[in-house]
């Protein structure tokens, strides 16, 4: 039990941390707060109309009606010389911010989990403990269901925009990946290295043995057919919920190129756009893993790294990537806000007037939404960030590179090993109760000995690995075809 009290201190603690003390030291609000982010402000009406100069006067029956002056709305020309104003974002300013408790909070959490994670990663290559329940993976699996939550609740608002264009462009791209994930399934192993059938073999025989030990006759507890089916159907949901993130990114991304003019912060921005891609590729193994694997040089096939050290190098590349992207999110919010001086800029080539309340929405609007952009943004990059911390947890890998003689031992259960518990050895009969009570103990750790069997290491890494290349392959998918549409068909 004190071995065990040591994660639960842990998550005690953290919870104690996420009640008390983020709520005033919020890493949400340092990255919108921290003076790198300007804001437009929409003109006040004194200001437009003093930039347009005297109006027009109205007529009479226009001026008056039951003895009081009728107003009617204000209007400014289009090509008007207005120049908008900049201001830093302040706590103040966020209270205002549409969806900013959902950004703060999904943060935050995120924040506090990766740090119950590694603080665990840490505890378990010290004392190296076998059989007990690794709690970072509760906190790993919470996150995950925090940001579904978060972009159903962001694609459920394009559902009730009273223009159906988002709409149908989300239902056609759900359709779309769902019939490229029933593709992508049927490639063979030797193009594309998840593991699903190995792990799909060795959850059914698994499953097989666990339900004959507990004298239940079974064919299995699903078909291979549904199981992809489930599979596909998972996918389609994942894709269509990145389907506006991956338009939005492409949208930022040719803003920030146009913003700065330094050439390195020009080819991180290329990187962190391509980083989707390079993910893809590192789960292709004809490009990939058979290149590096097996090498011909000079007529002769040199490794140069086992496969362990590949997958070790595959995990440290995925995060080296979540991390450019978080690095790189202050250019790309930039490059939205500026959108406000943009749309102005468009505004002046346009003829005719322009009502003052209108002119201040498109201004406004803006900001006001720049926590729906910066959710877009972060909720793949944590999606993507968790579910590799997953893969390497449940999927049995590791964070060192090790020789190949040096290879930690990867700790497989089988139906004699109950959590990692010694056998437990024949009671002895106290009372009745007592004999019952230590039967029934036994008997549910027997059980849950045996699912774990069933759930192996080898199923969660095809798993995860499938689902961790699947949110990378969306990602480029949705943002290479907003860069197209903004590109060239918005430019048309």
């Amino acid at each position: 039990m004190g071995v065990i009290g040591v994660q639960l201190v842990v998550t005690m603690v953290m919870a104690s941390v996420i009640q008390k003390i983020i709520p005033h030291y919020s890493f949400a609000r340092w990255l919108l707060c921290s003076g790198s982010l300007r804001w437009y402000q929409h003109p006040t009406e004194d200001e437009l109309r003093s930039l347009a100069g005297k109006q027009k006067g109205q007529k009479r029956k226009d001026r008056k009606y039951n003895g009081h002056i009728d107003n009617k709305p204000l209007t400014v020309p289009k090509d008007i010389d207005l120049q908008l104003e900049t201001k830093c974002i302040t706590e103040v300013d966020t209270l205002a911010l549409h969806y900013f408790p959902e950004f703060q909070w999904l943060v935050d959490f995120t924040v506090a989990a990766t740090l119950v994670y590694l603080i665990t990663e840490l505890y378990y290559s010290v004392t190296q403990p076998s059989g007990e329940m690794n709690i970072s993976v509760v906190w790993c699996l919470l996150v995950l269901a925090f940001v579904i939550k978060t972009l159903f609740s962001l694609t459920a608002h394009y559902f009730k925009l009273e223009e159906g264009g988002e709409r149908s462009l989300c239902i056609t791209f759900a359709f779309f990946f769902f019939v490229k994930a029933m593709a992508i399934l049927i490639v063979t192993e030797n193009y594309l290295e998840f593991g699903l059938e190995t792990g799909f073999a060795n959850f059914s025989d698994s499953a097989l043995q666990f339900l004959e030990h507990q004298g239940l006759e079974s064919q299995g507890p699903i078909s291979k057919l549904t199981f992809k089916l489930i599979l596909a159907l998972l996918c389609s949901l994942i894709g269509a919920f990145l389907t506006f993130p991956g338009l939005r990114l492409a949208q930022m991304h040719l803003d920030a190129l146009n913003l700065t003019t330094a050439k390195f912060t020009q080819t991180l921005l290329h990187i962190n756009f391509l980083s989707p891609l390079i993910m893809v590729l590192l789960w292709v193994k004809p490009i990939t893993k058979d290149y590096i694997m097996n090498p011909t040089l000079e007529k002769e096939s040199v490794p140069l790294m086992t496969e362990q050290t590949f997958d070790t190098l595959r995990l440290w590349t995925i995060i080296l990537m979540c991390v450019l992207r978080l690095a790189m999110m202050r250019h790309h919010l930039q490059a939205y806000l500026n959108l406000a001086q943009k749309g102005v800029d468009q505004m002046k080539k346009e003829a005719g007037r322009i009502s003052t309340v209108d002119l201040q929405k498109m201004v406004a609007r803006v900001f006001y939404y720049l926590c729906v952009i910066a959710l877009q943004y972060v909720a793949p990059l944590v999606m993507l960030l968790h579910t590799t911390l997953l893969l390497k947890t449940l999927g049995g890998h590791s964070w060192w590179v090790y020789p190949e003689e040096d290879l930690p031992c990867i700790y497989e259960l089988n139906s004699d090993s109950v959590m990692g518990a010694p056998p437990v050895a024949a009671p002895t009969p106290a009372s009745v109760v007592e004999t019952g009570a230590r039967a029934s103990v036994t008997q549910l750790s027997v059980a849950l000995g045996g699912l774990r069997t069933v759930f192996s290491p080898l199923l969660f890494r095809g798993l995860f690995s499938f689902f961790t290349w699947w949110i990378a392959a969306c990602l480029f998918s949705t943002s290479l075809f907003g860069l197209f549409y903004h590109q060239y068909l918005m430019a048309a």
